[in-house]
This record gives structure tokens, C-alpha cells and sequence, in this order.
């Protein structure tokens, strides 16, 4: 899932520049979605807590070696802010899993990915641009029927519906963080505090039957997600206008379908391809509109 703050920002537009920062952006969707999908032996062995404290420990404790921010000159608000951001963090983690272990991975995915598009529309203020979320959900629902039956359940869509509202808070709350902190502090923090949240909740799944293969496993995927698409996403901003960033990170549900069947053998129907489409299509017109 993306992390980065998409406001307008210097780019070097130029040919190469262009070209270059769409493969980062490209690899940084195919790591966060088959990351999430290679997630899923995981979620067996320590459930959606688990696995969620266990990929925002590994993530944070990586990050804070790299990145080793002088807690002690952080104000009392500046603390706030970073809690606050991993509280929604590790929520959107516990509920993407949890929607994860119910719903295939592709309409997990497209349900998470209104979150932002409706943040992203509503920005615009209302109006005709809300027919994009309208038209998301019509891709959702094409997602949710696989031509002779309802896929997943109910739990699994409200787990998928909690994380896309965590998501769209996410984004929000980033934006604040990313002005209050320097560098990759504000990222650092607010991991740590995810990791710190999500304790309580995850520390014991997440230890039970925690080998050093599986702890080697969760390594790799903490730096699939979060770690490599934020560095690729922030360079990326840097070397094209924020709108063909918006549009390529578009792609986004496609790349979640595609994980899903390439890794976890979850196949799709025409017209559950169709539905993938429309979320896509609303995502980039949503974007576009915005120009």
C-alpha cells in the first residue's frame, strides 16, 4: 500500500527522468502488492495481528538504524502526530490481513484503494468528480461476483472497507507528518509507533512459532513493504509532474489482481476483470480531472 504524500513538487522532467521514475513507481506497486501477497504464510502461522506486528517491528527497527532520528528533540506534538499516524497504521495493517485471510487478494485490494480515491476526489470538493468513487464501486461490486456466487463474505468486505477508511485517514495524517518532521524522521516515528501499537495486539501471535526461516521471510517482506516503495516512491516524485506519478499509481488494483493469481492461484472471471478496469479507470480519471 502507498505512503507518500503526493503534493506538487520539483521534477526533472526530462525524457530519462520521465522514464526512470516510472520503473520506480512500477517496481514499487509490484513490491508492495506481492509482498502483501507472499504475506499469506504468514497469516496462517500468526494471524492478521501477528503478522502485522511482526513486518512494523522489523520495518521500524530497520528504519530507525538507517535513518537513527534524535528522539529527544521531537516536541510533545510532534509526538502526537507520529502516534497518532502509527495508531492508524498498524489498524489498516491489522484489517487489510484480516480481509486478506477472507476476501481473494484483488477485490481486498480494489475495496482498500477507494479509501484514497475518495480522499483524492473529495479534495477537489463535491461535485460531478464524486461519479469516480461511484464508478470504483461498481468495479467492486463486478470483483465481488464471480458469475455463480458472491466471493468472500461480509466480514472479510467490512475488514477490507476499515482498512480503505484507515487508508484515506493515512494520507491525510502523512501529509501533517511529512511537514512536522525532517528527511525520513516522520517515517521513522510514526513505524515505531505503529510497532509499539500494534504489541499489545500482535506480540504474542506474532512470537508463537516465529522460526529463523520465518523470521528471515518477514525481514524480506518488511523491506518489500513498507521500506523499498517509500524510497522509490519519494524518488520517483522527484523526476515527474505529480499527475503522471497519480495516474501510474492507478495501477495499483491490477497489480493486487495480478499478485493474487500469479501467487495465491486466486483466478478471475471476465467480468471480475472488467470490474478490476473500472476501479483503474476511475482512479485515473479521478486524477486527471484534477489537472
Amino acid at each position: 500500500m502507498n505512503n507518500i504524500d503526493t503534493e506538487a513538487r520539483p521534477a526533472a522532467q526530462t525524457g530519462g527522468g520521465l522514464a526512470l521514475g516510472a520503473l520506480m513507481c512500477l517496481t514499487s506497486m509490484v513490491s508492495i502488492q506481492f509482498g502483501v501477497a507472499l504475506s499469506a504464510p504468514a497469516l496462517a502461522v500468526h494471524g492478521p495481528m501477528g503478522t502485522a506486528w511482526l513486518r512494523l517491528a522489523f520495518a521500524a527497527a530497520m528504519l530507525l538504524i538507517l535513518v537513527r532520528p534524535k528522539f529527544s528533540r521531537y516536541t510533545r506534538q510532534q509526538w502526537l502526530m507520529a502516534l497518532t499516524l502509527g495508531a492508524t497504521t498498524t489498524v489498516m495493517n491489522i484489517c487489510f490481513f484480516a480481509a486478506m485471510q477472507r476476501i481473494p487478494l484483488g477485490l481486498a485490494v480494489a475495496i482498500d484503494f477507494l479509501g484514497p480515491l475518495t480522499v483524492a476526489t473529495l479534495g477537489y470538493g463535491l461535485g460531478w468528480r464524486l461519479a469516480f468513487p461511484l464508478l470504483a464501486g461498481a468495479g467492486v461490486l463486478l470483483l465481488s461476483y464471480d458469475g455463480t456466487a458472491w466471493v468472500g463474505n461480509l466480514p472479510g468486505v467490512l475488514f477490507a472497507g476499515g482498512a480503505a477508511v484507515c487508508w484515506g485517514t493515512y494520507i491525510l495524517l502523512t501529509k501533517k507528518v511529512g511537514a512536522a518532521f525532517d528527511g525520513l524522521d516522520g517515517l521513522a516515528m510514526s513505524l515505531t509507533a505503529a510497532a509499539l501499537v500494534a504489541t499489545p495486539l500482535g506480540f504474542v501471535q506474532g512470537v508463537s512459532g516465529l522460526t529463523f526461516e520465518g523470521m528471515a521471510a518477514m525481514i524480506g517482506i518488511a523491506i518489500l513493504v513498507p521500506l523499498m516503495p517509500y524510497a522509490l516512491e519519494m524518488i520517483a516524485l522527484r523526476r515527474m509532474p505529480t499527475s503522471t506519478f497519480g495516474i501510474l499509481m492507478s495501477l495499483e488494483p491490477a497489480f493486487g489482481a495480478l499478485s493474487g493469481f500469479l501467487i495465491l492461484s486466486q483466478s478471475m472471471t471476465l467480468s471480475q476483470m472488467a470490474g478490476t478496469v473500472l476501479v483503474v479507470a476511475a482512479s485515473i480519471g479521478a486524477t486527471l480531472s484534477g489537472k
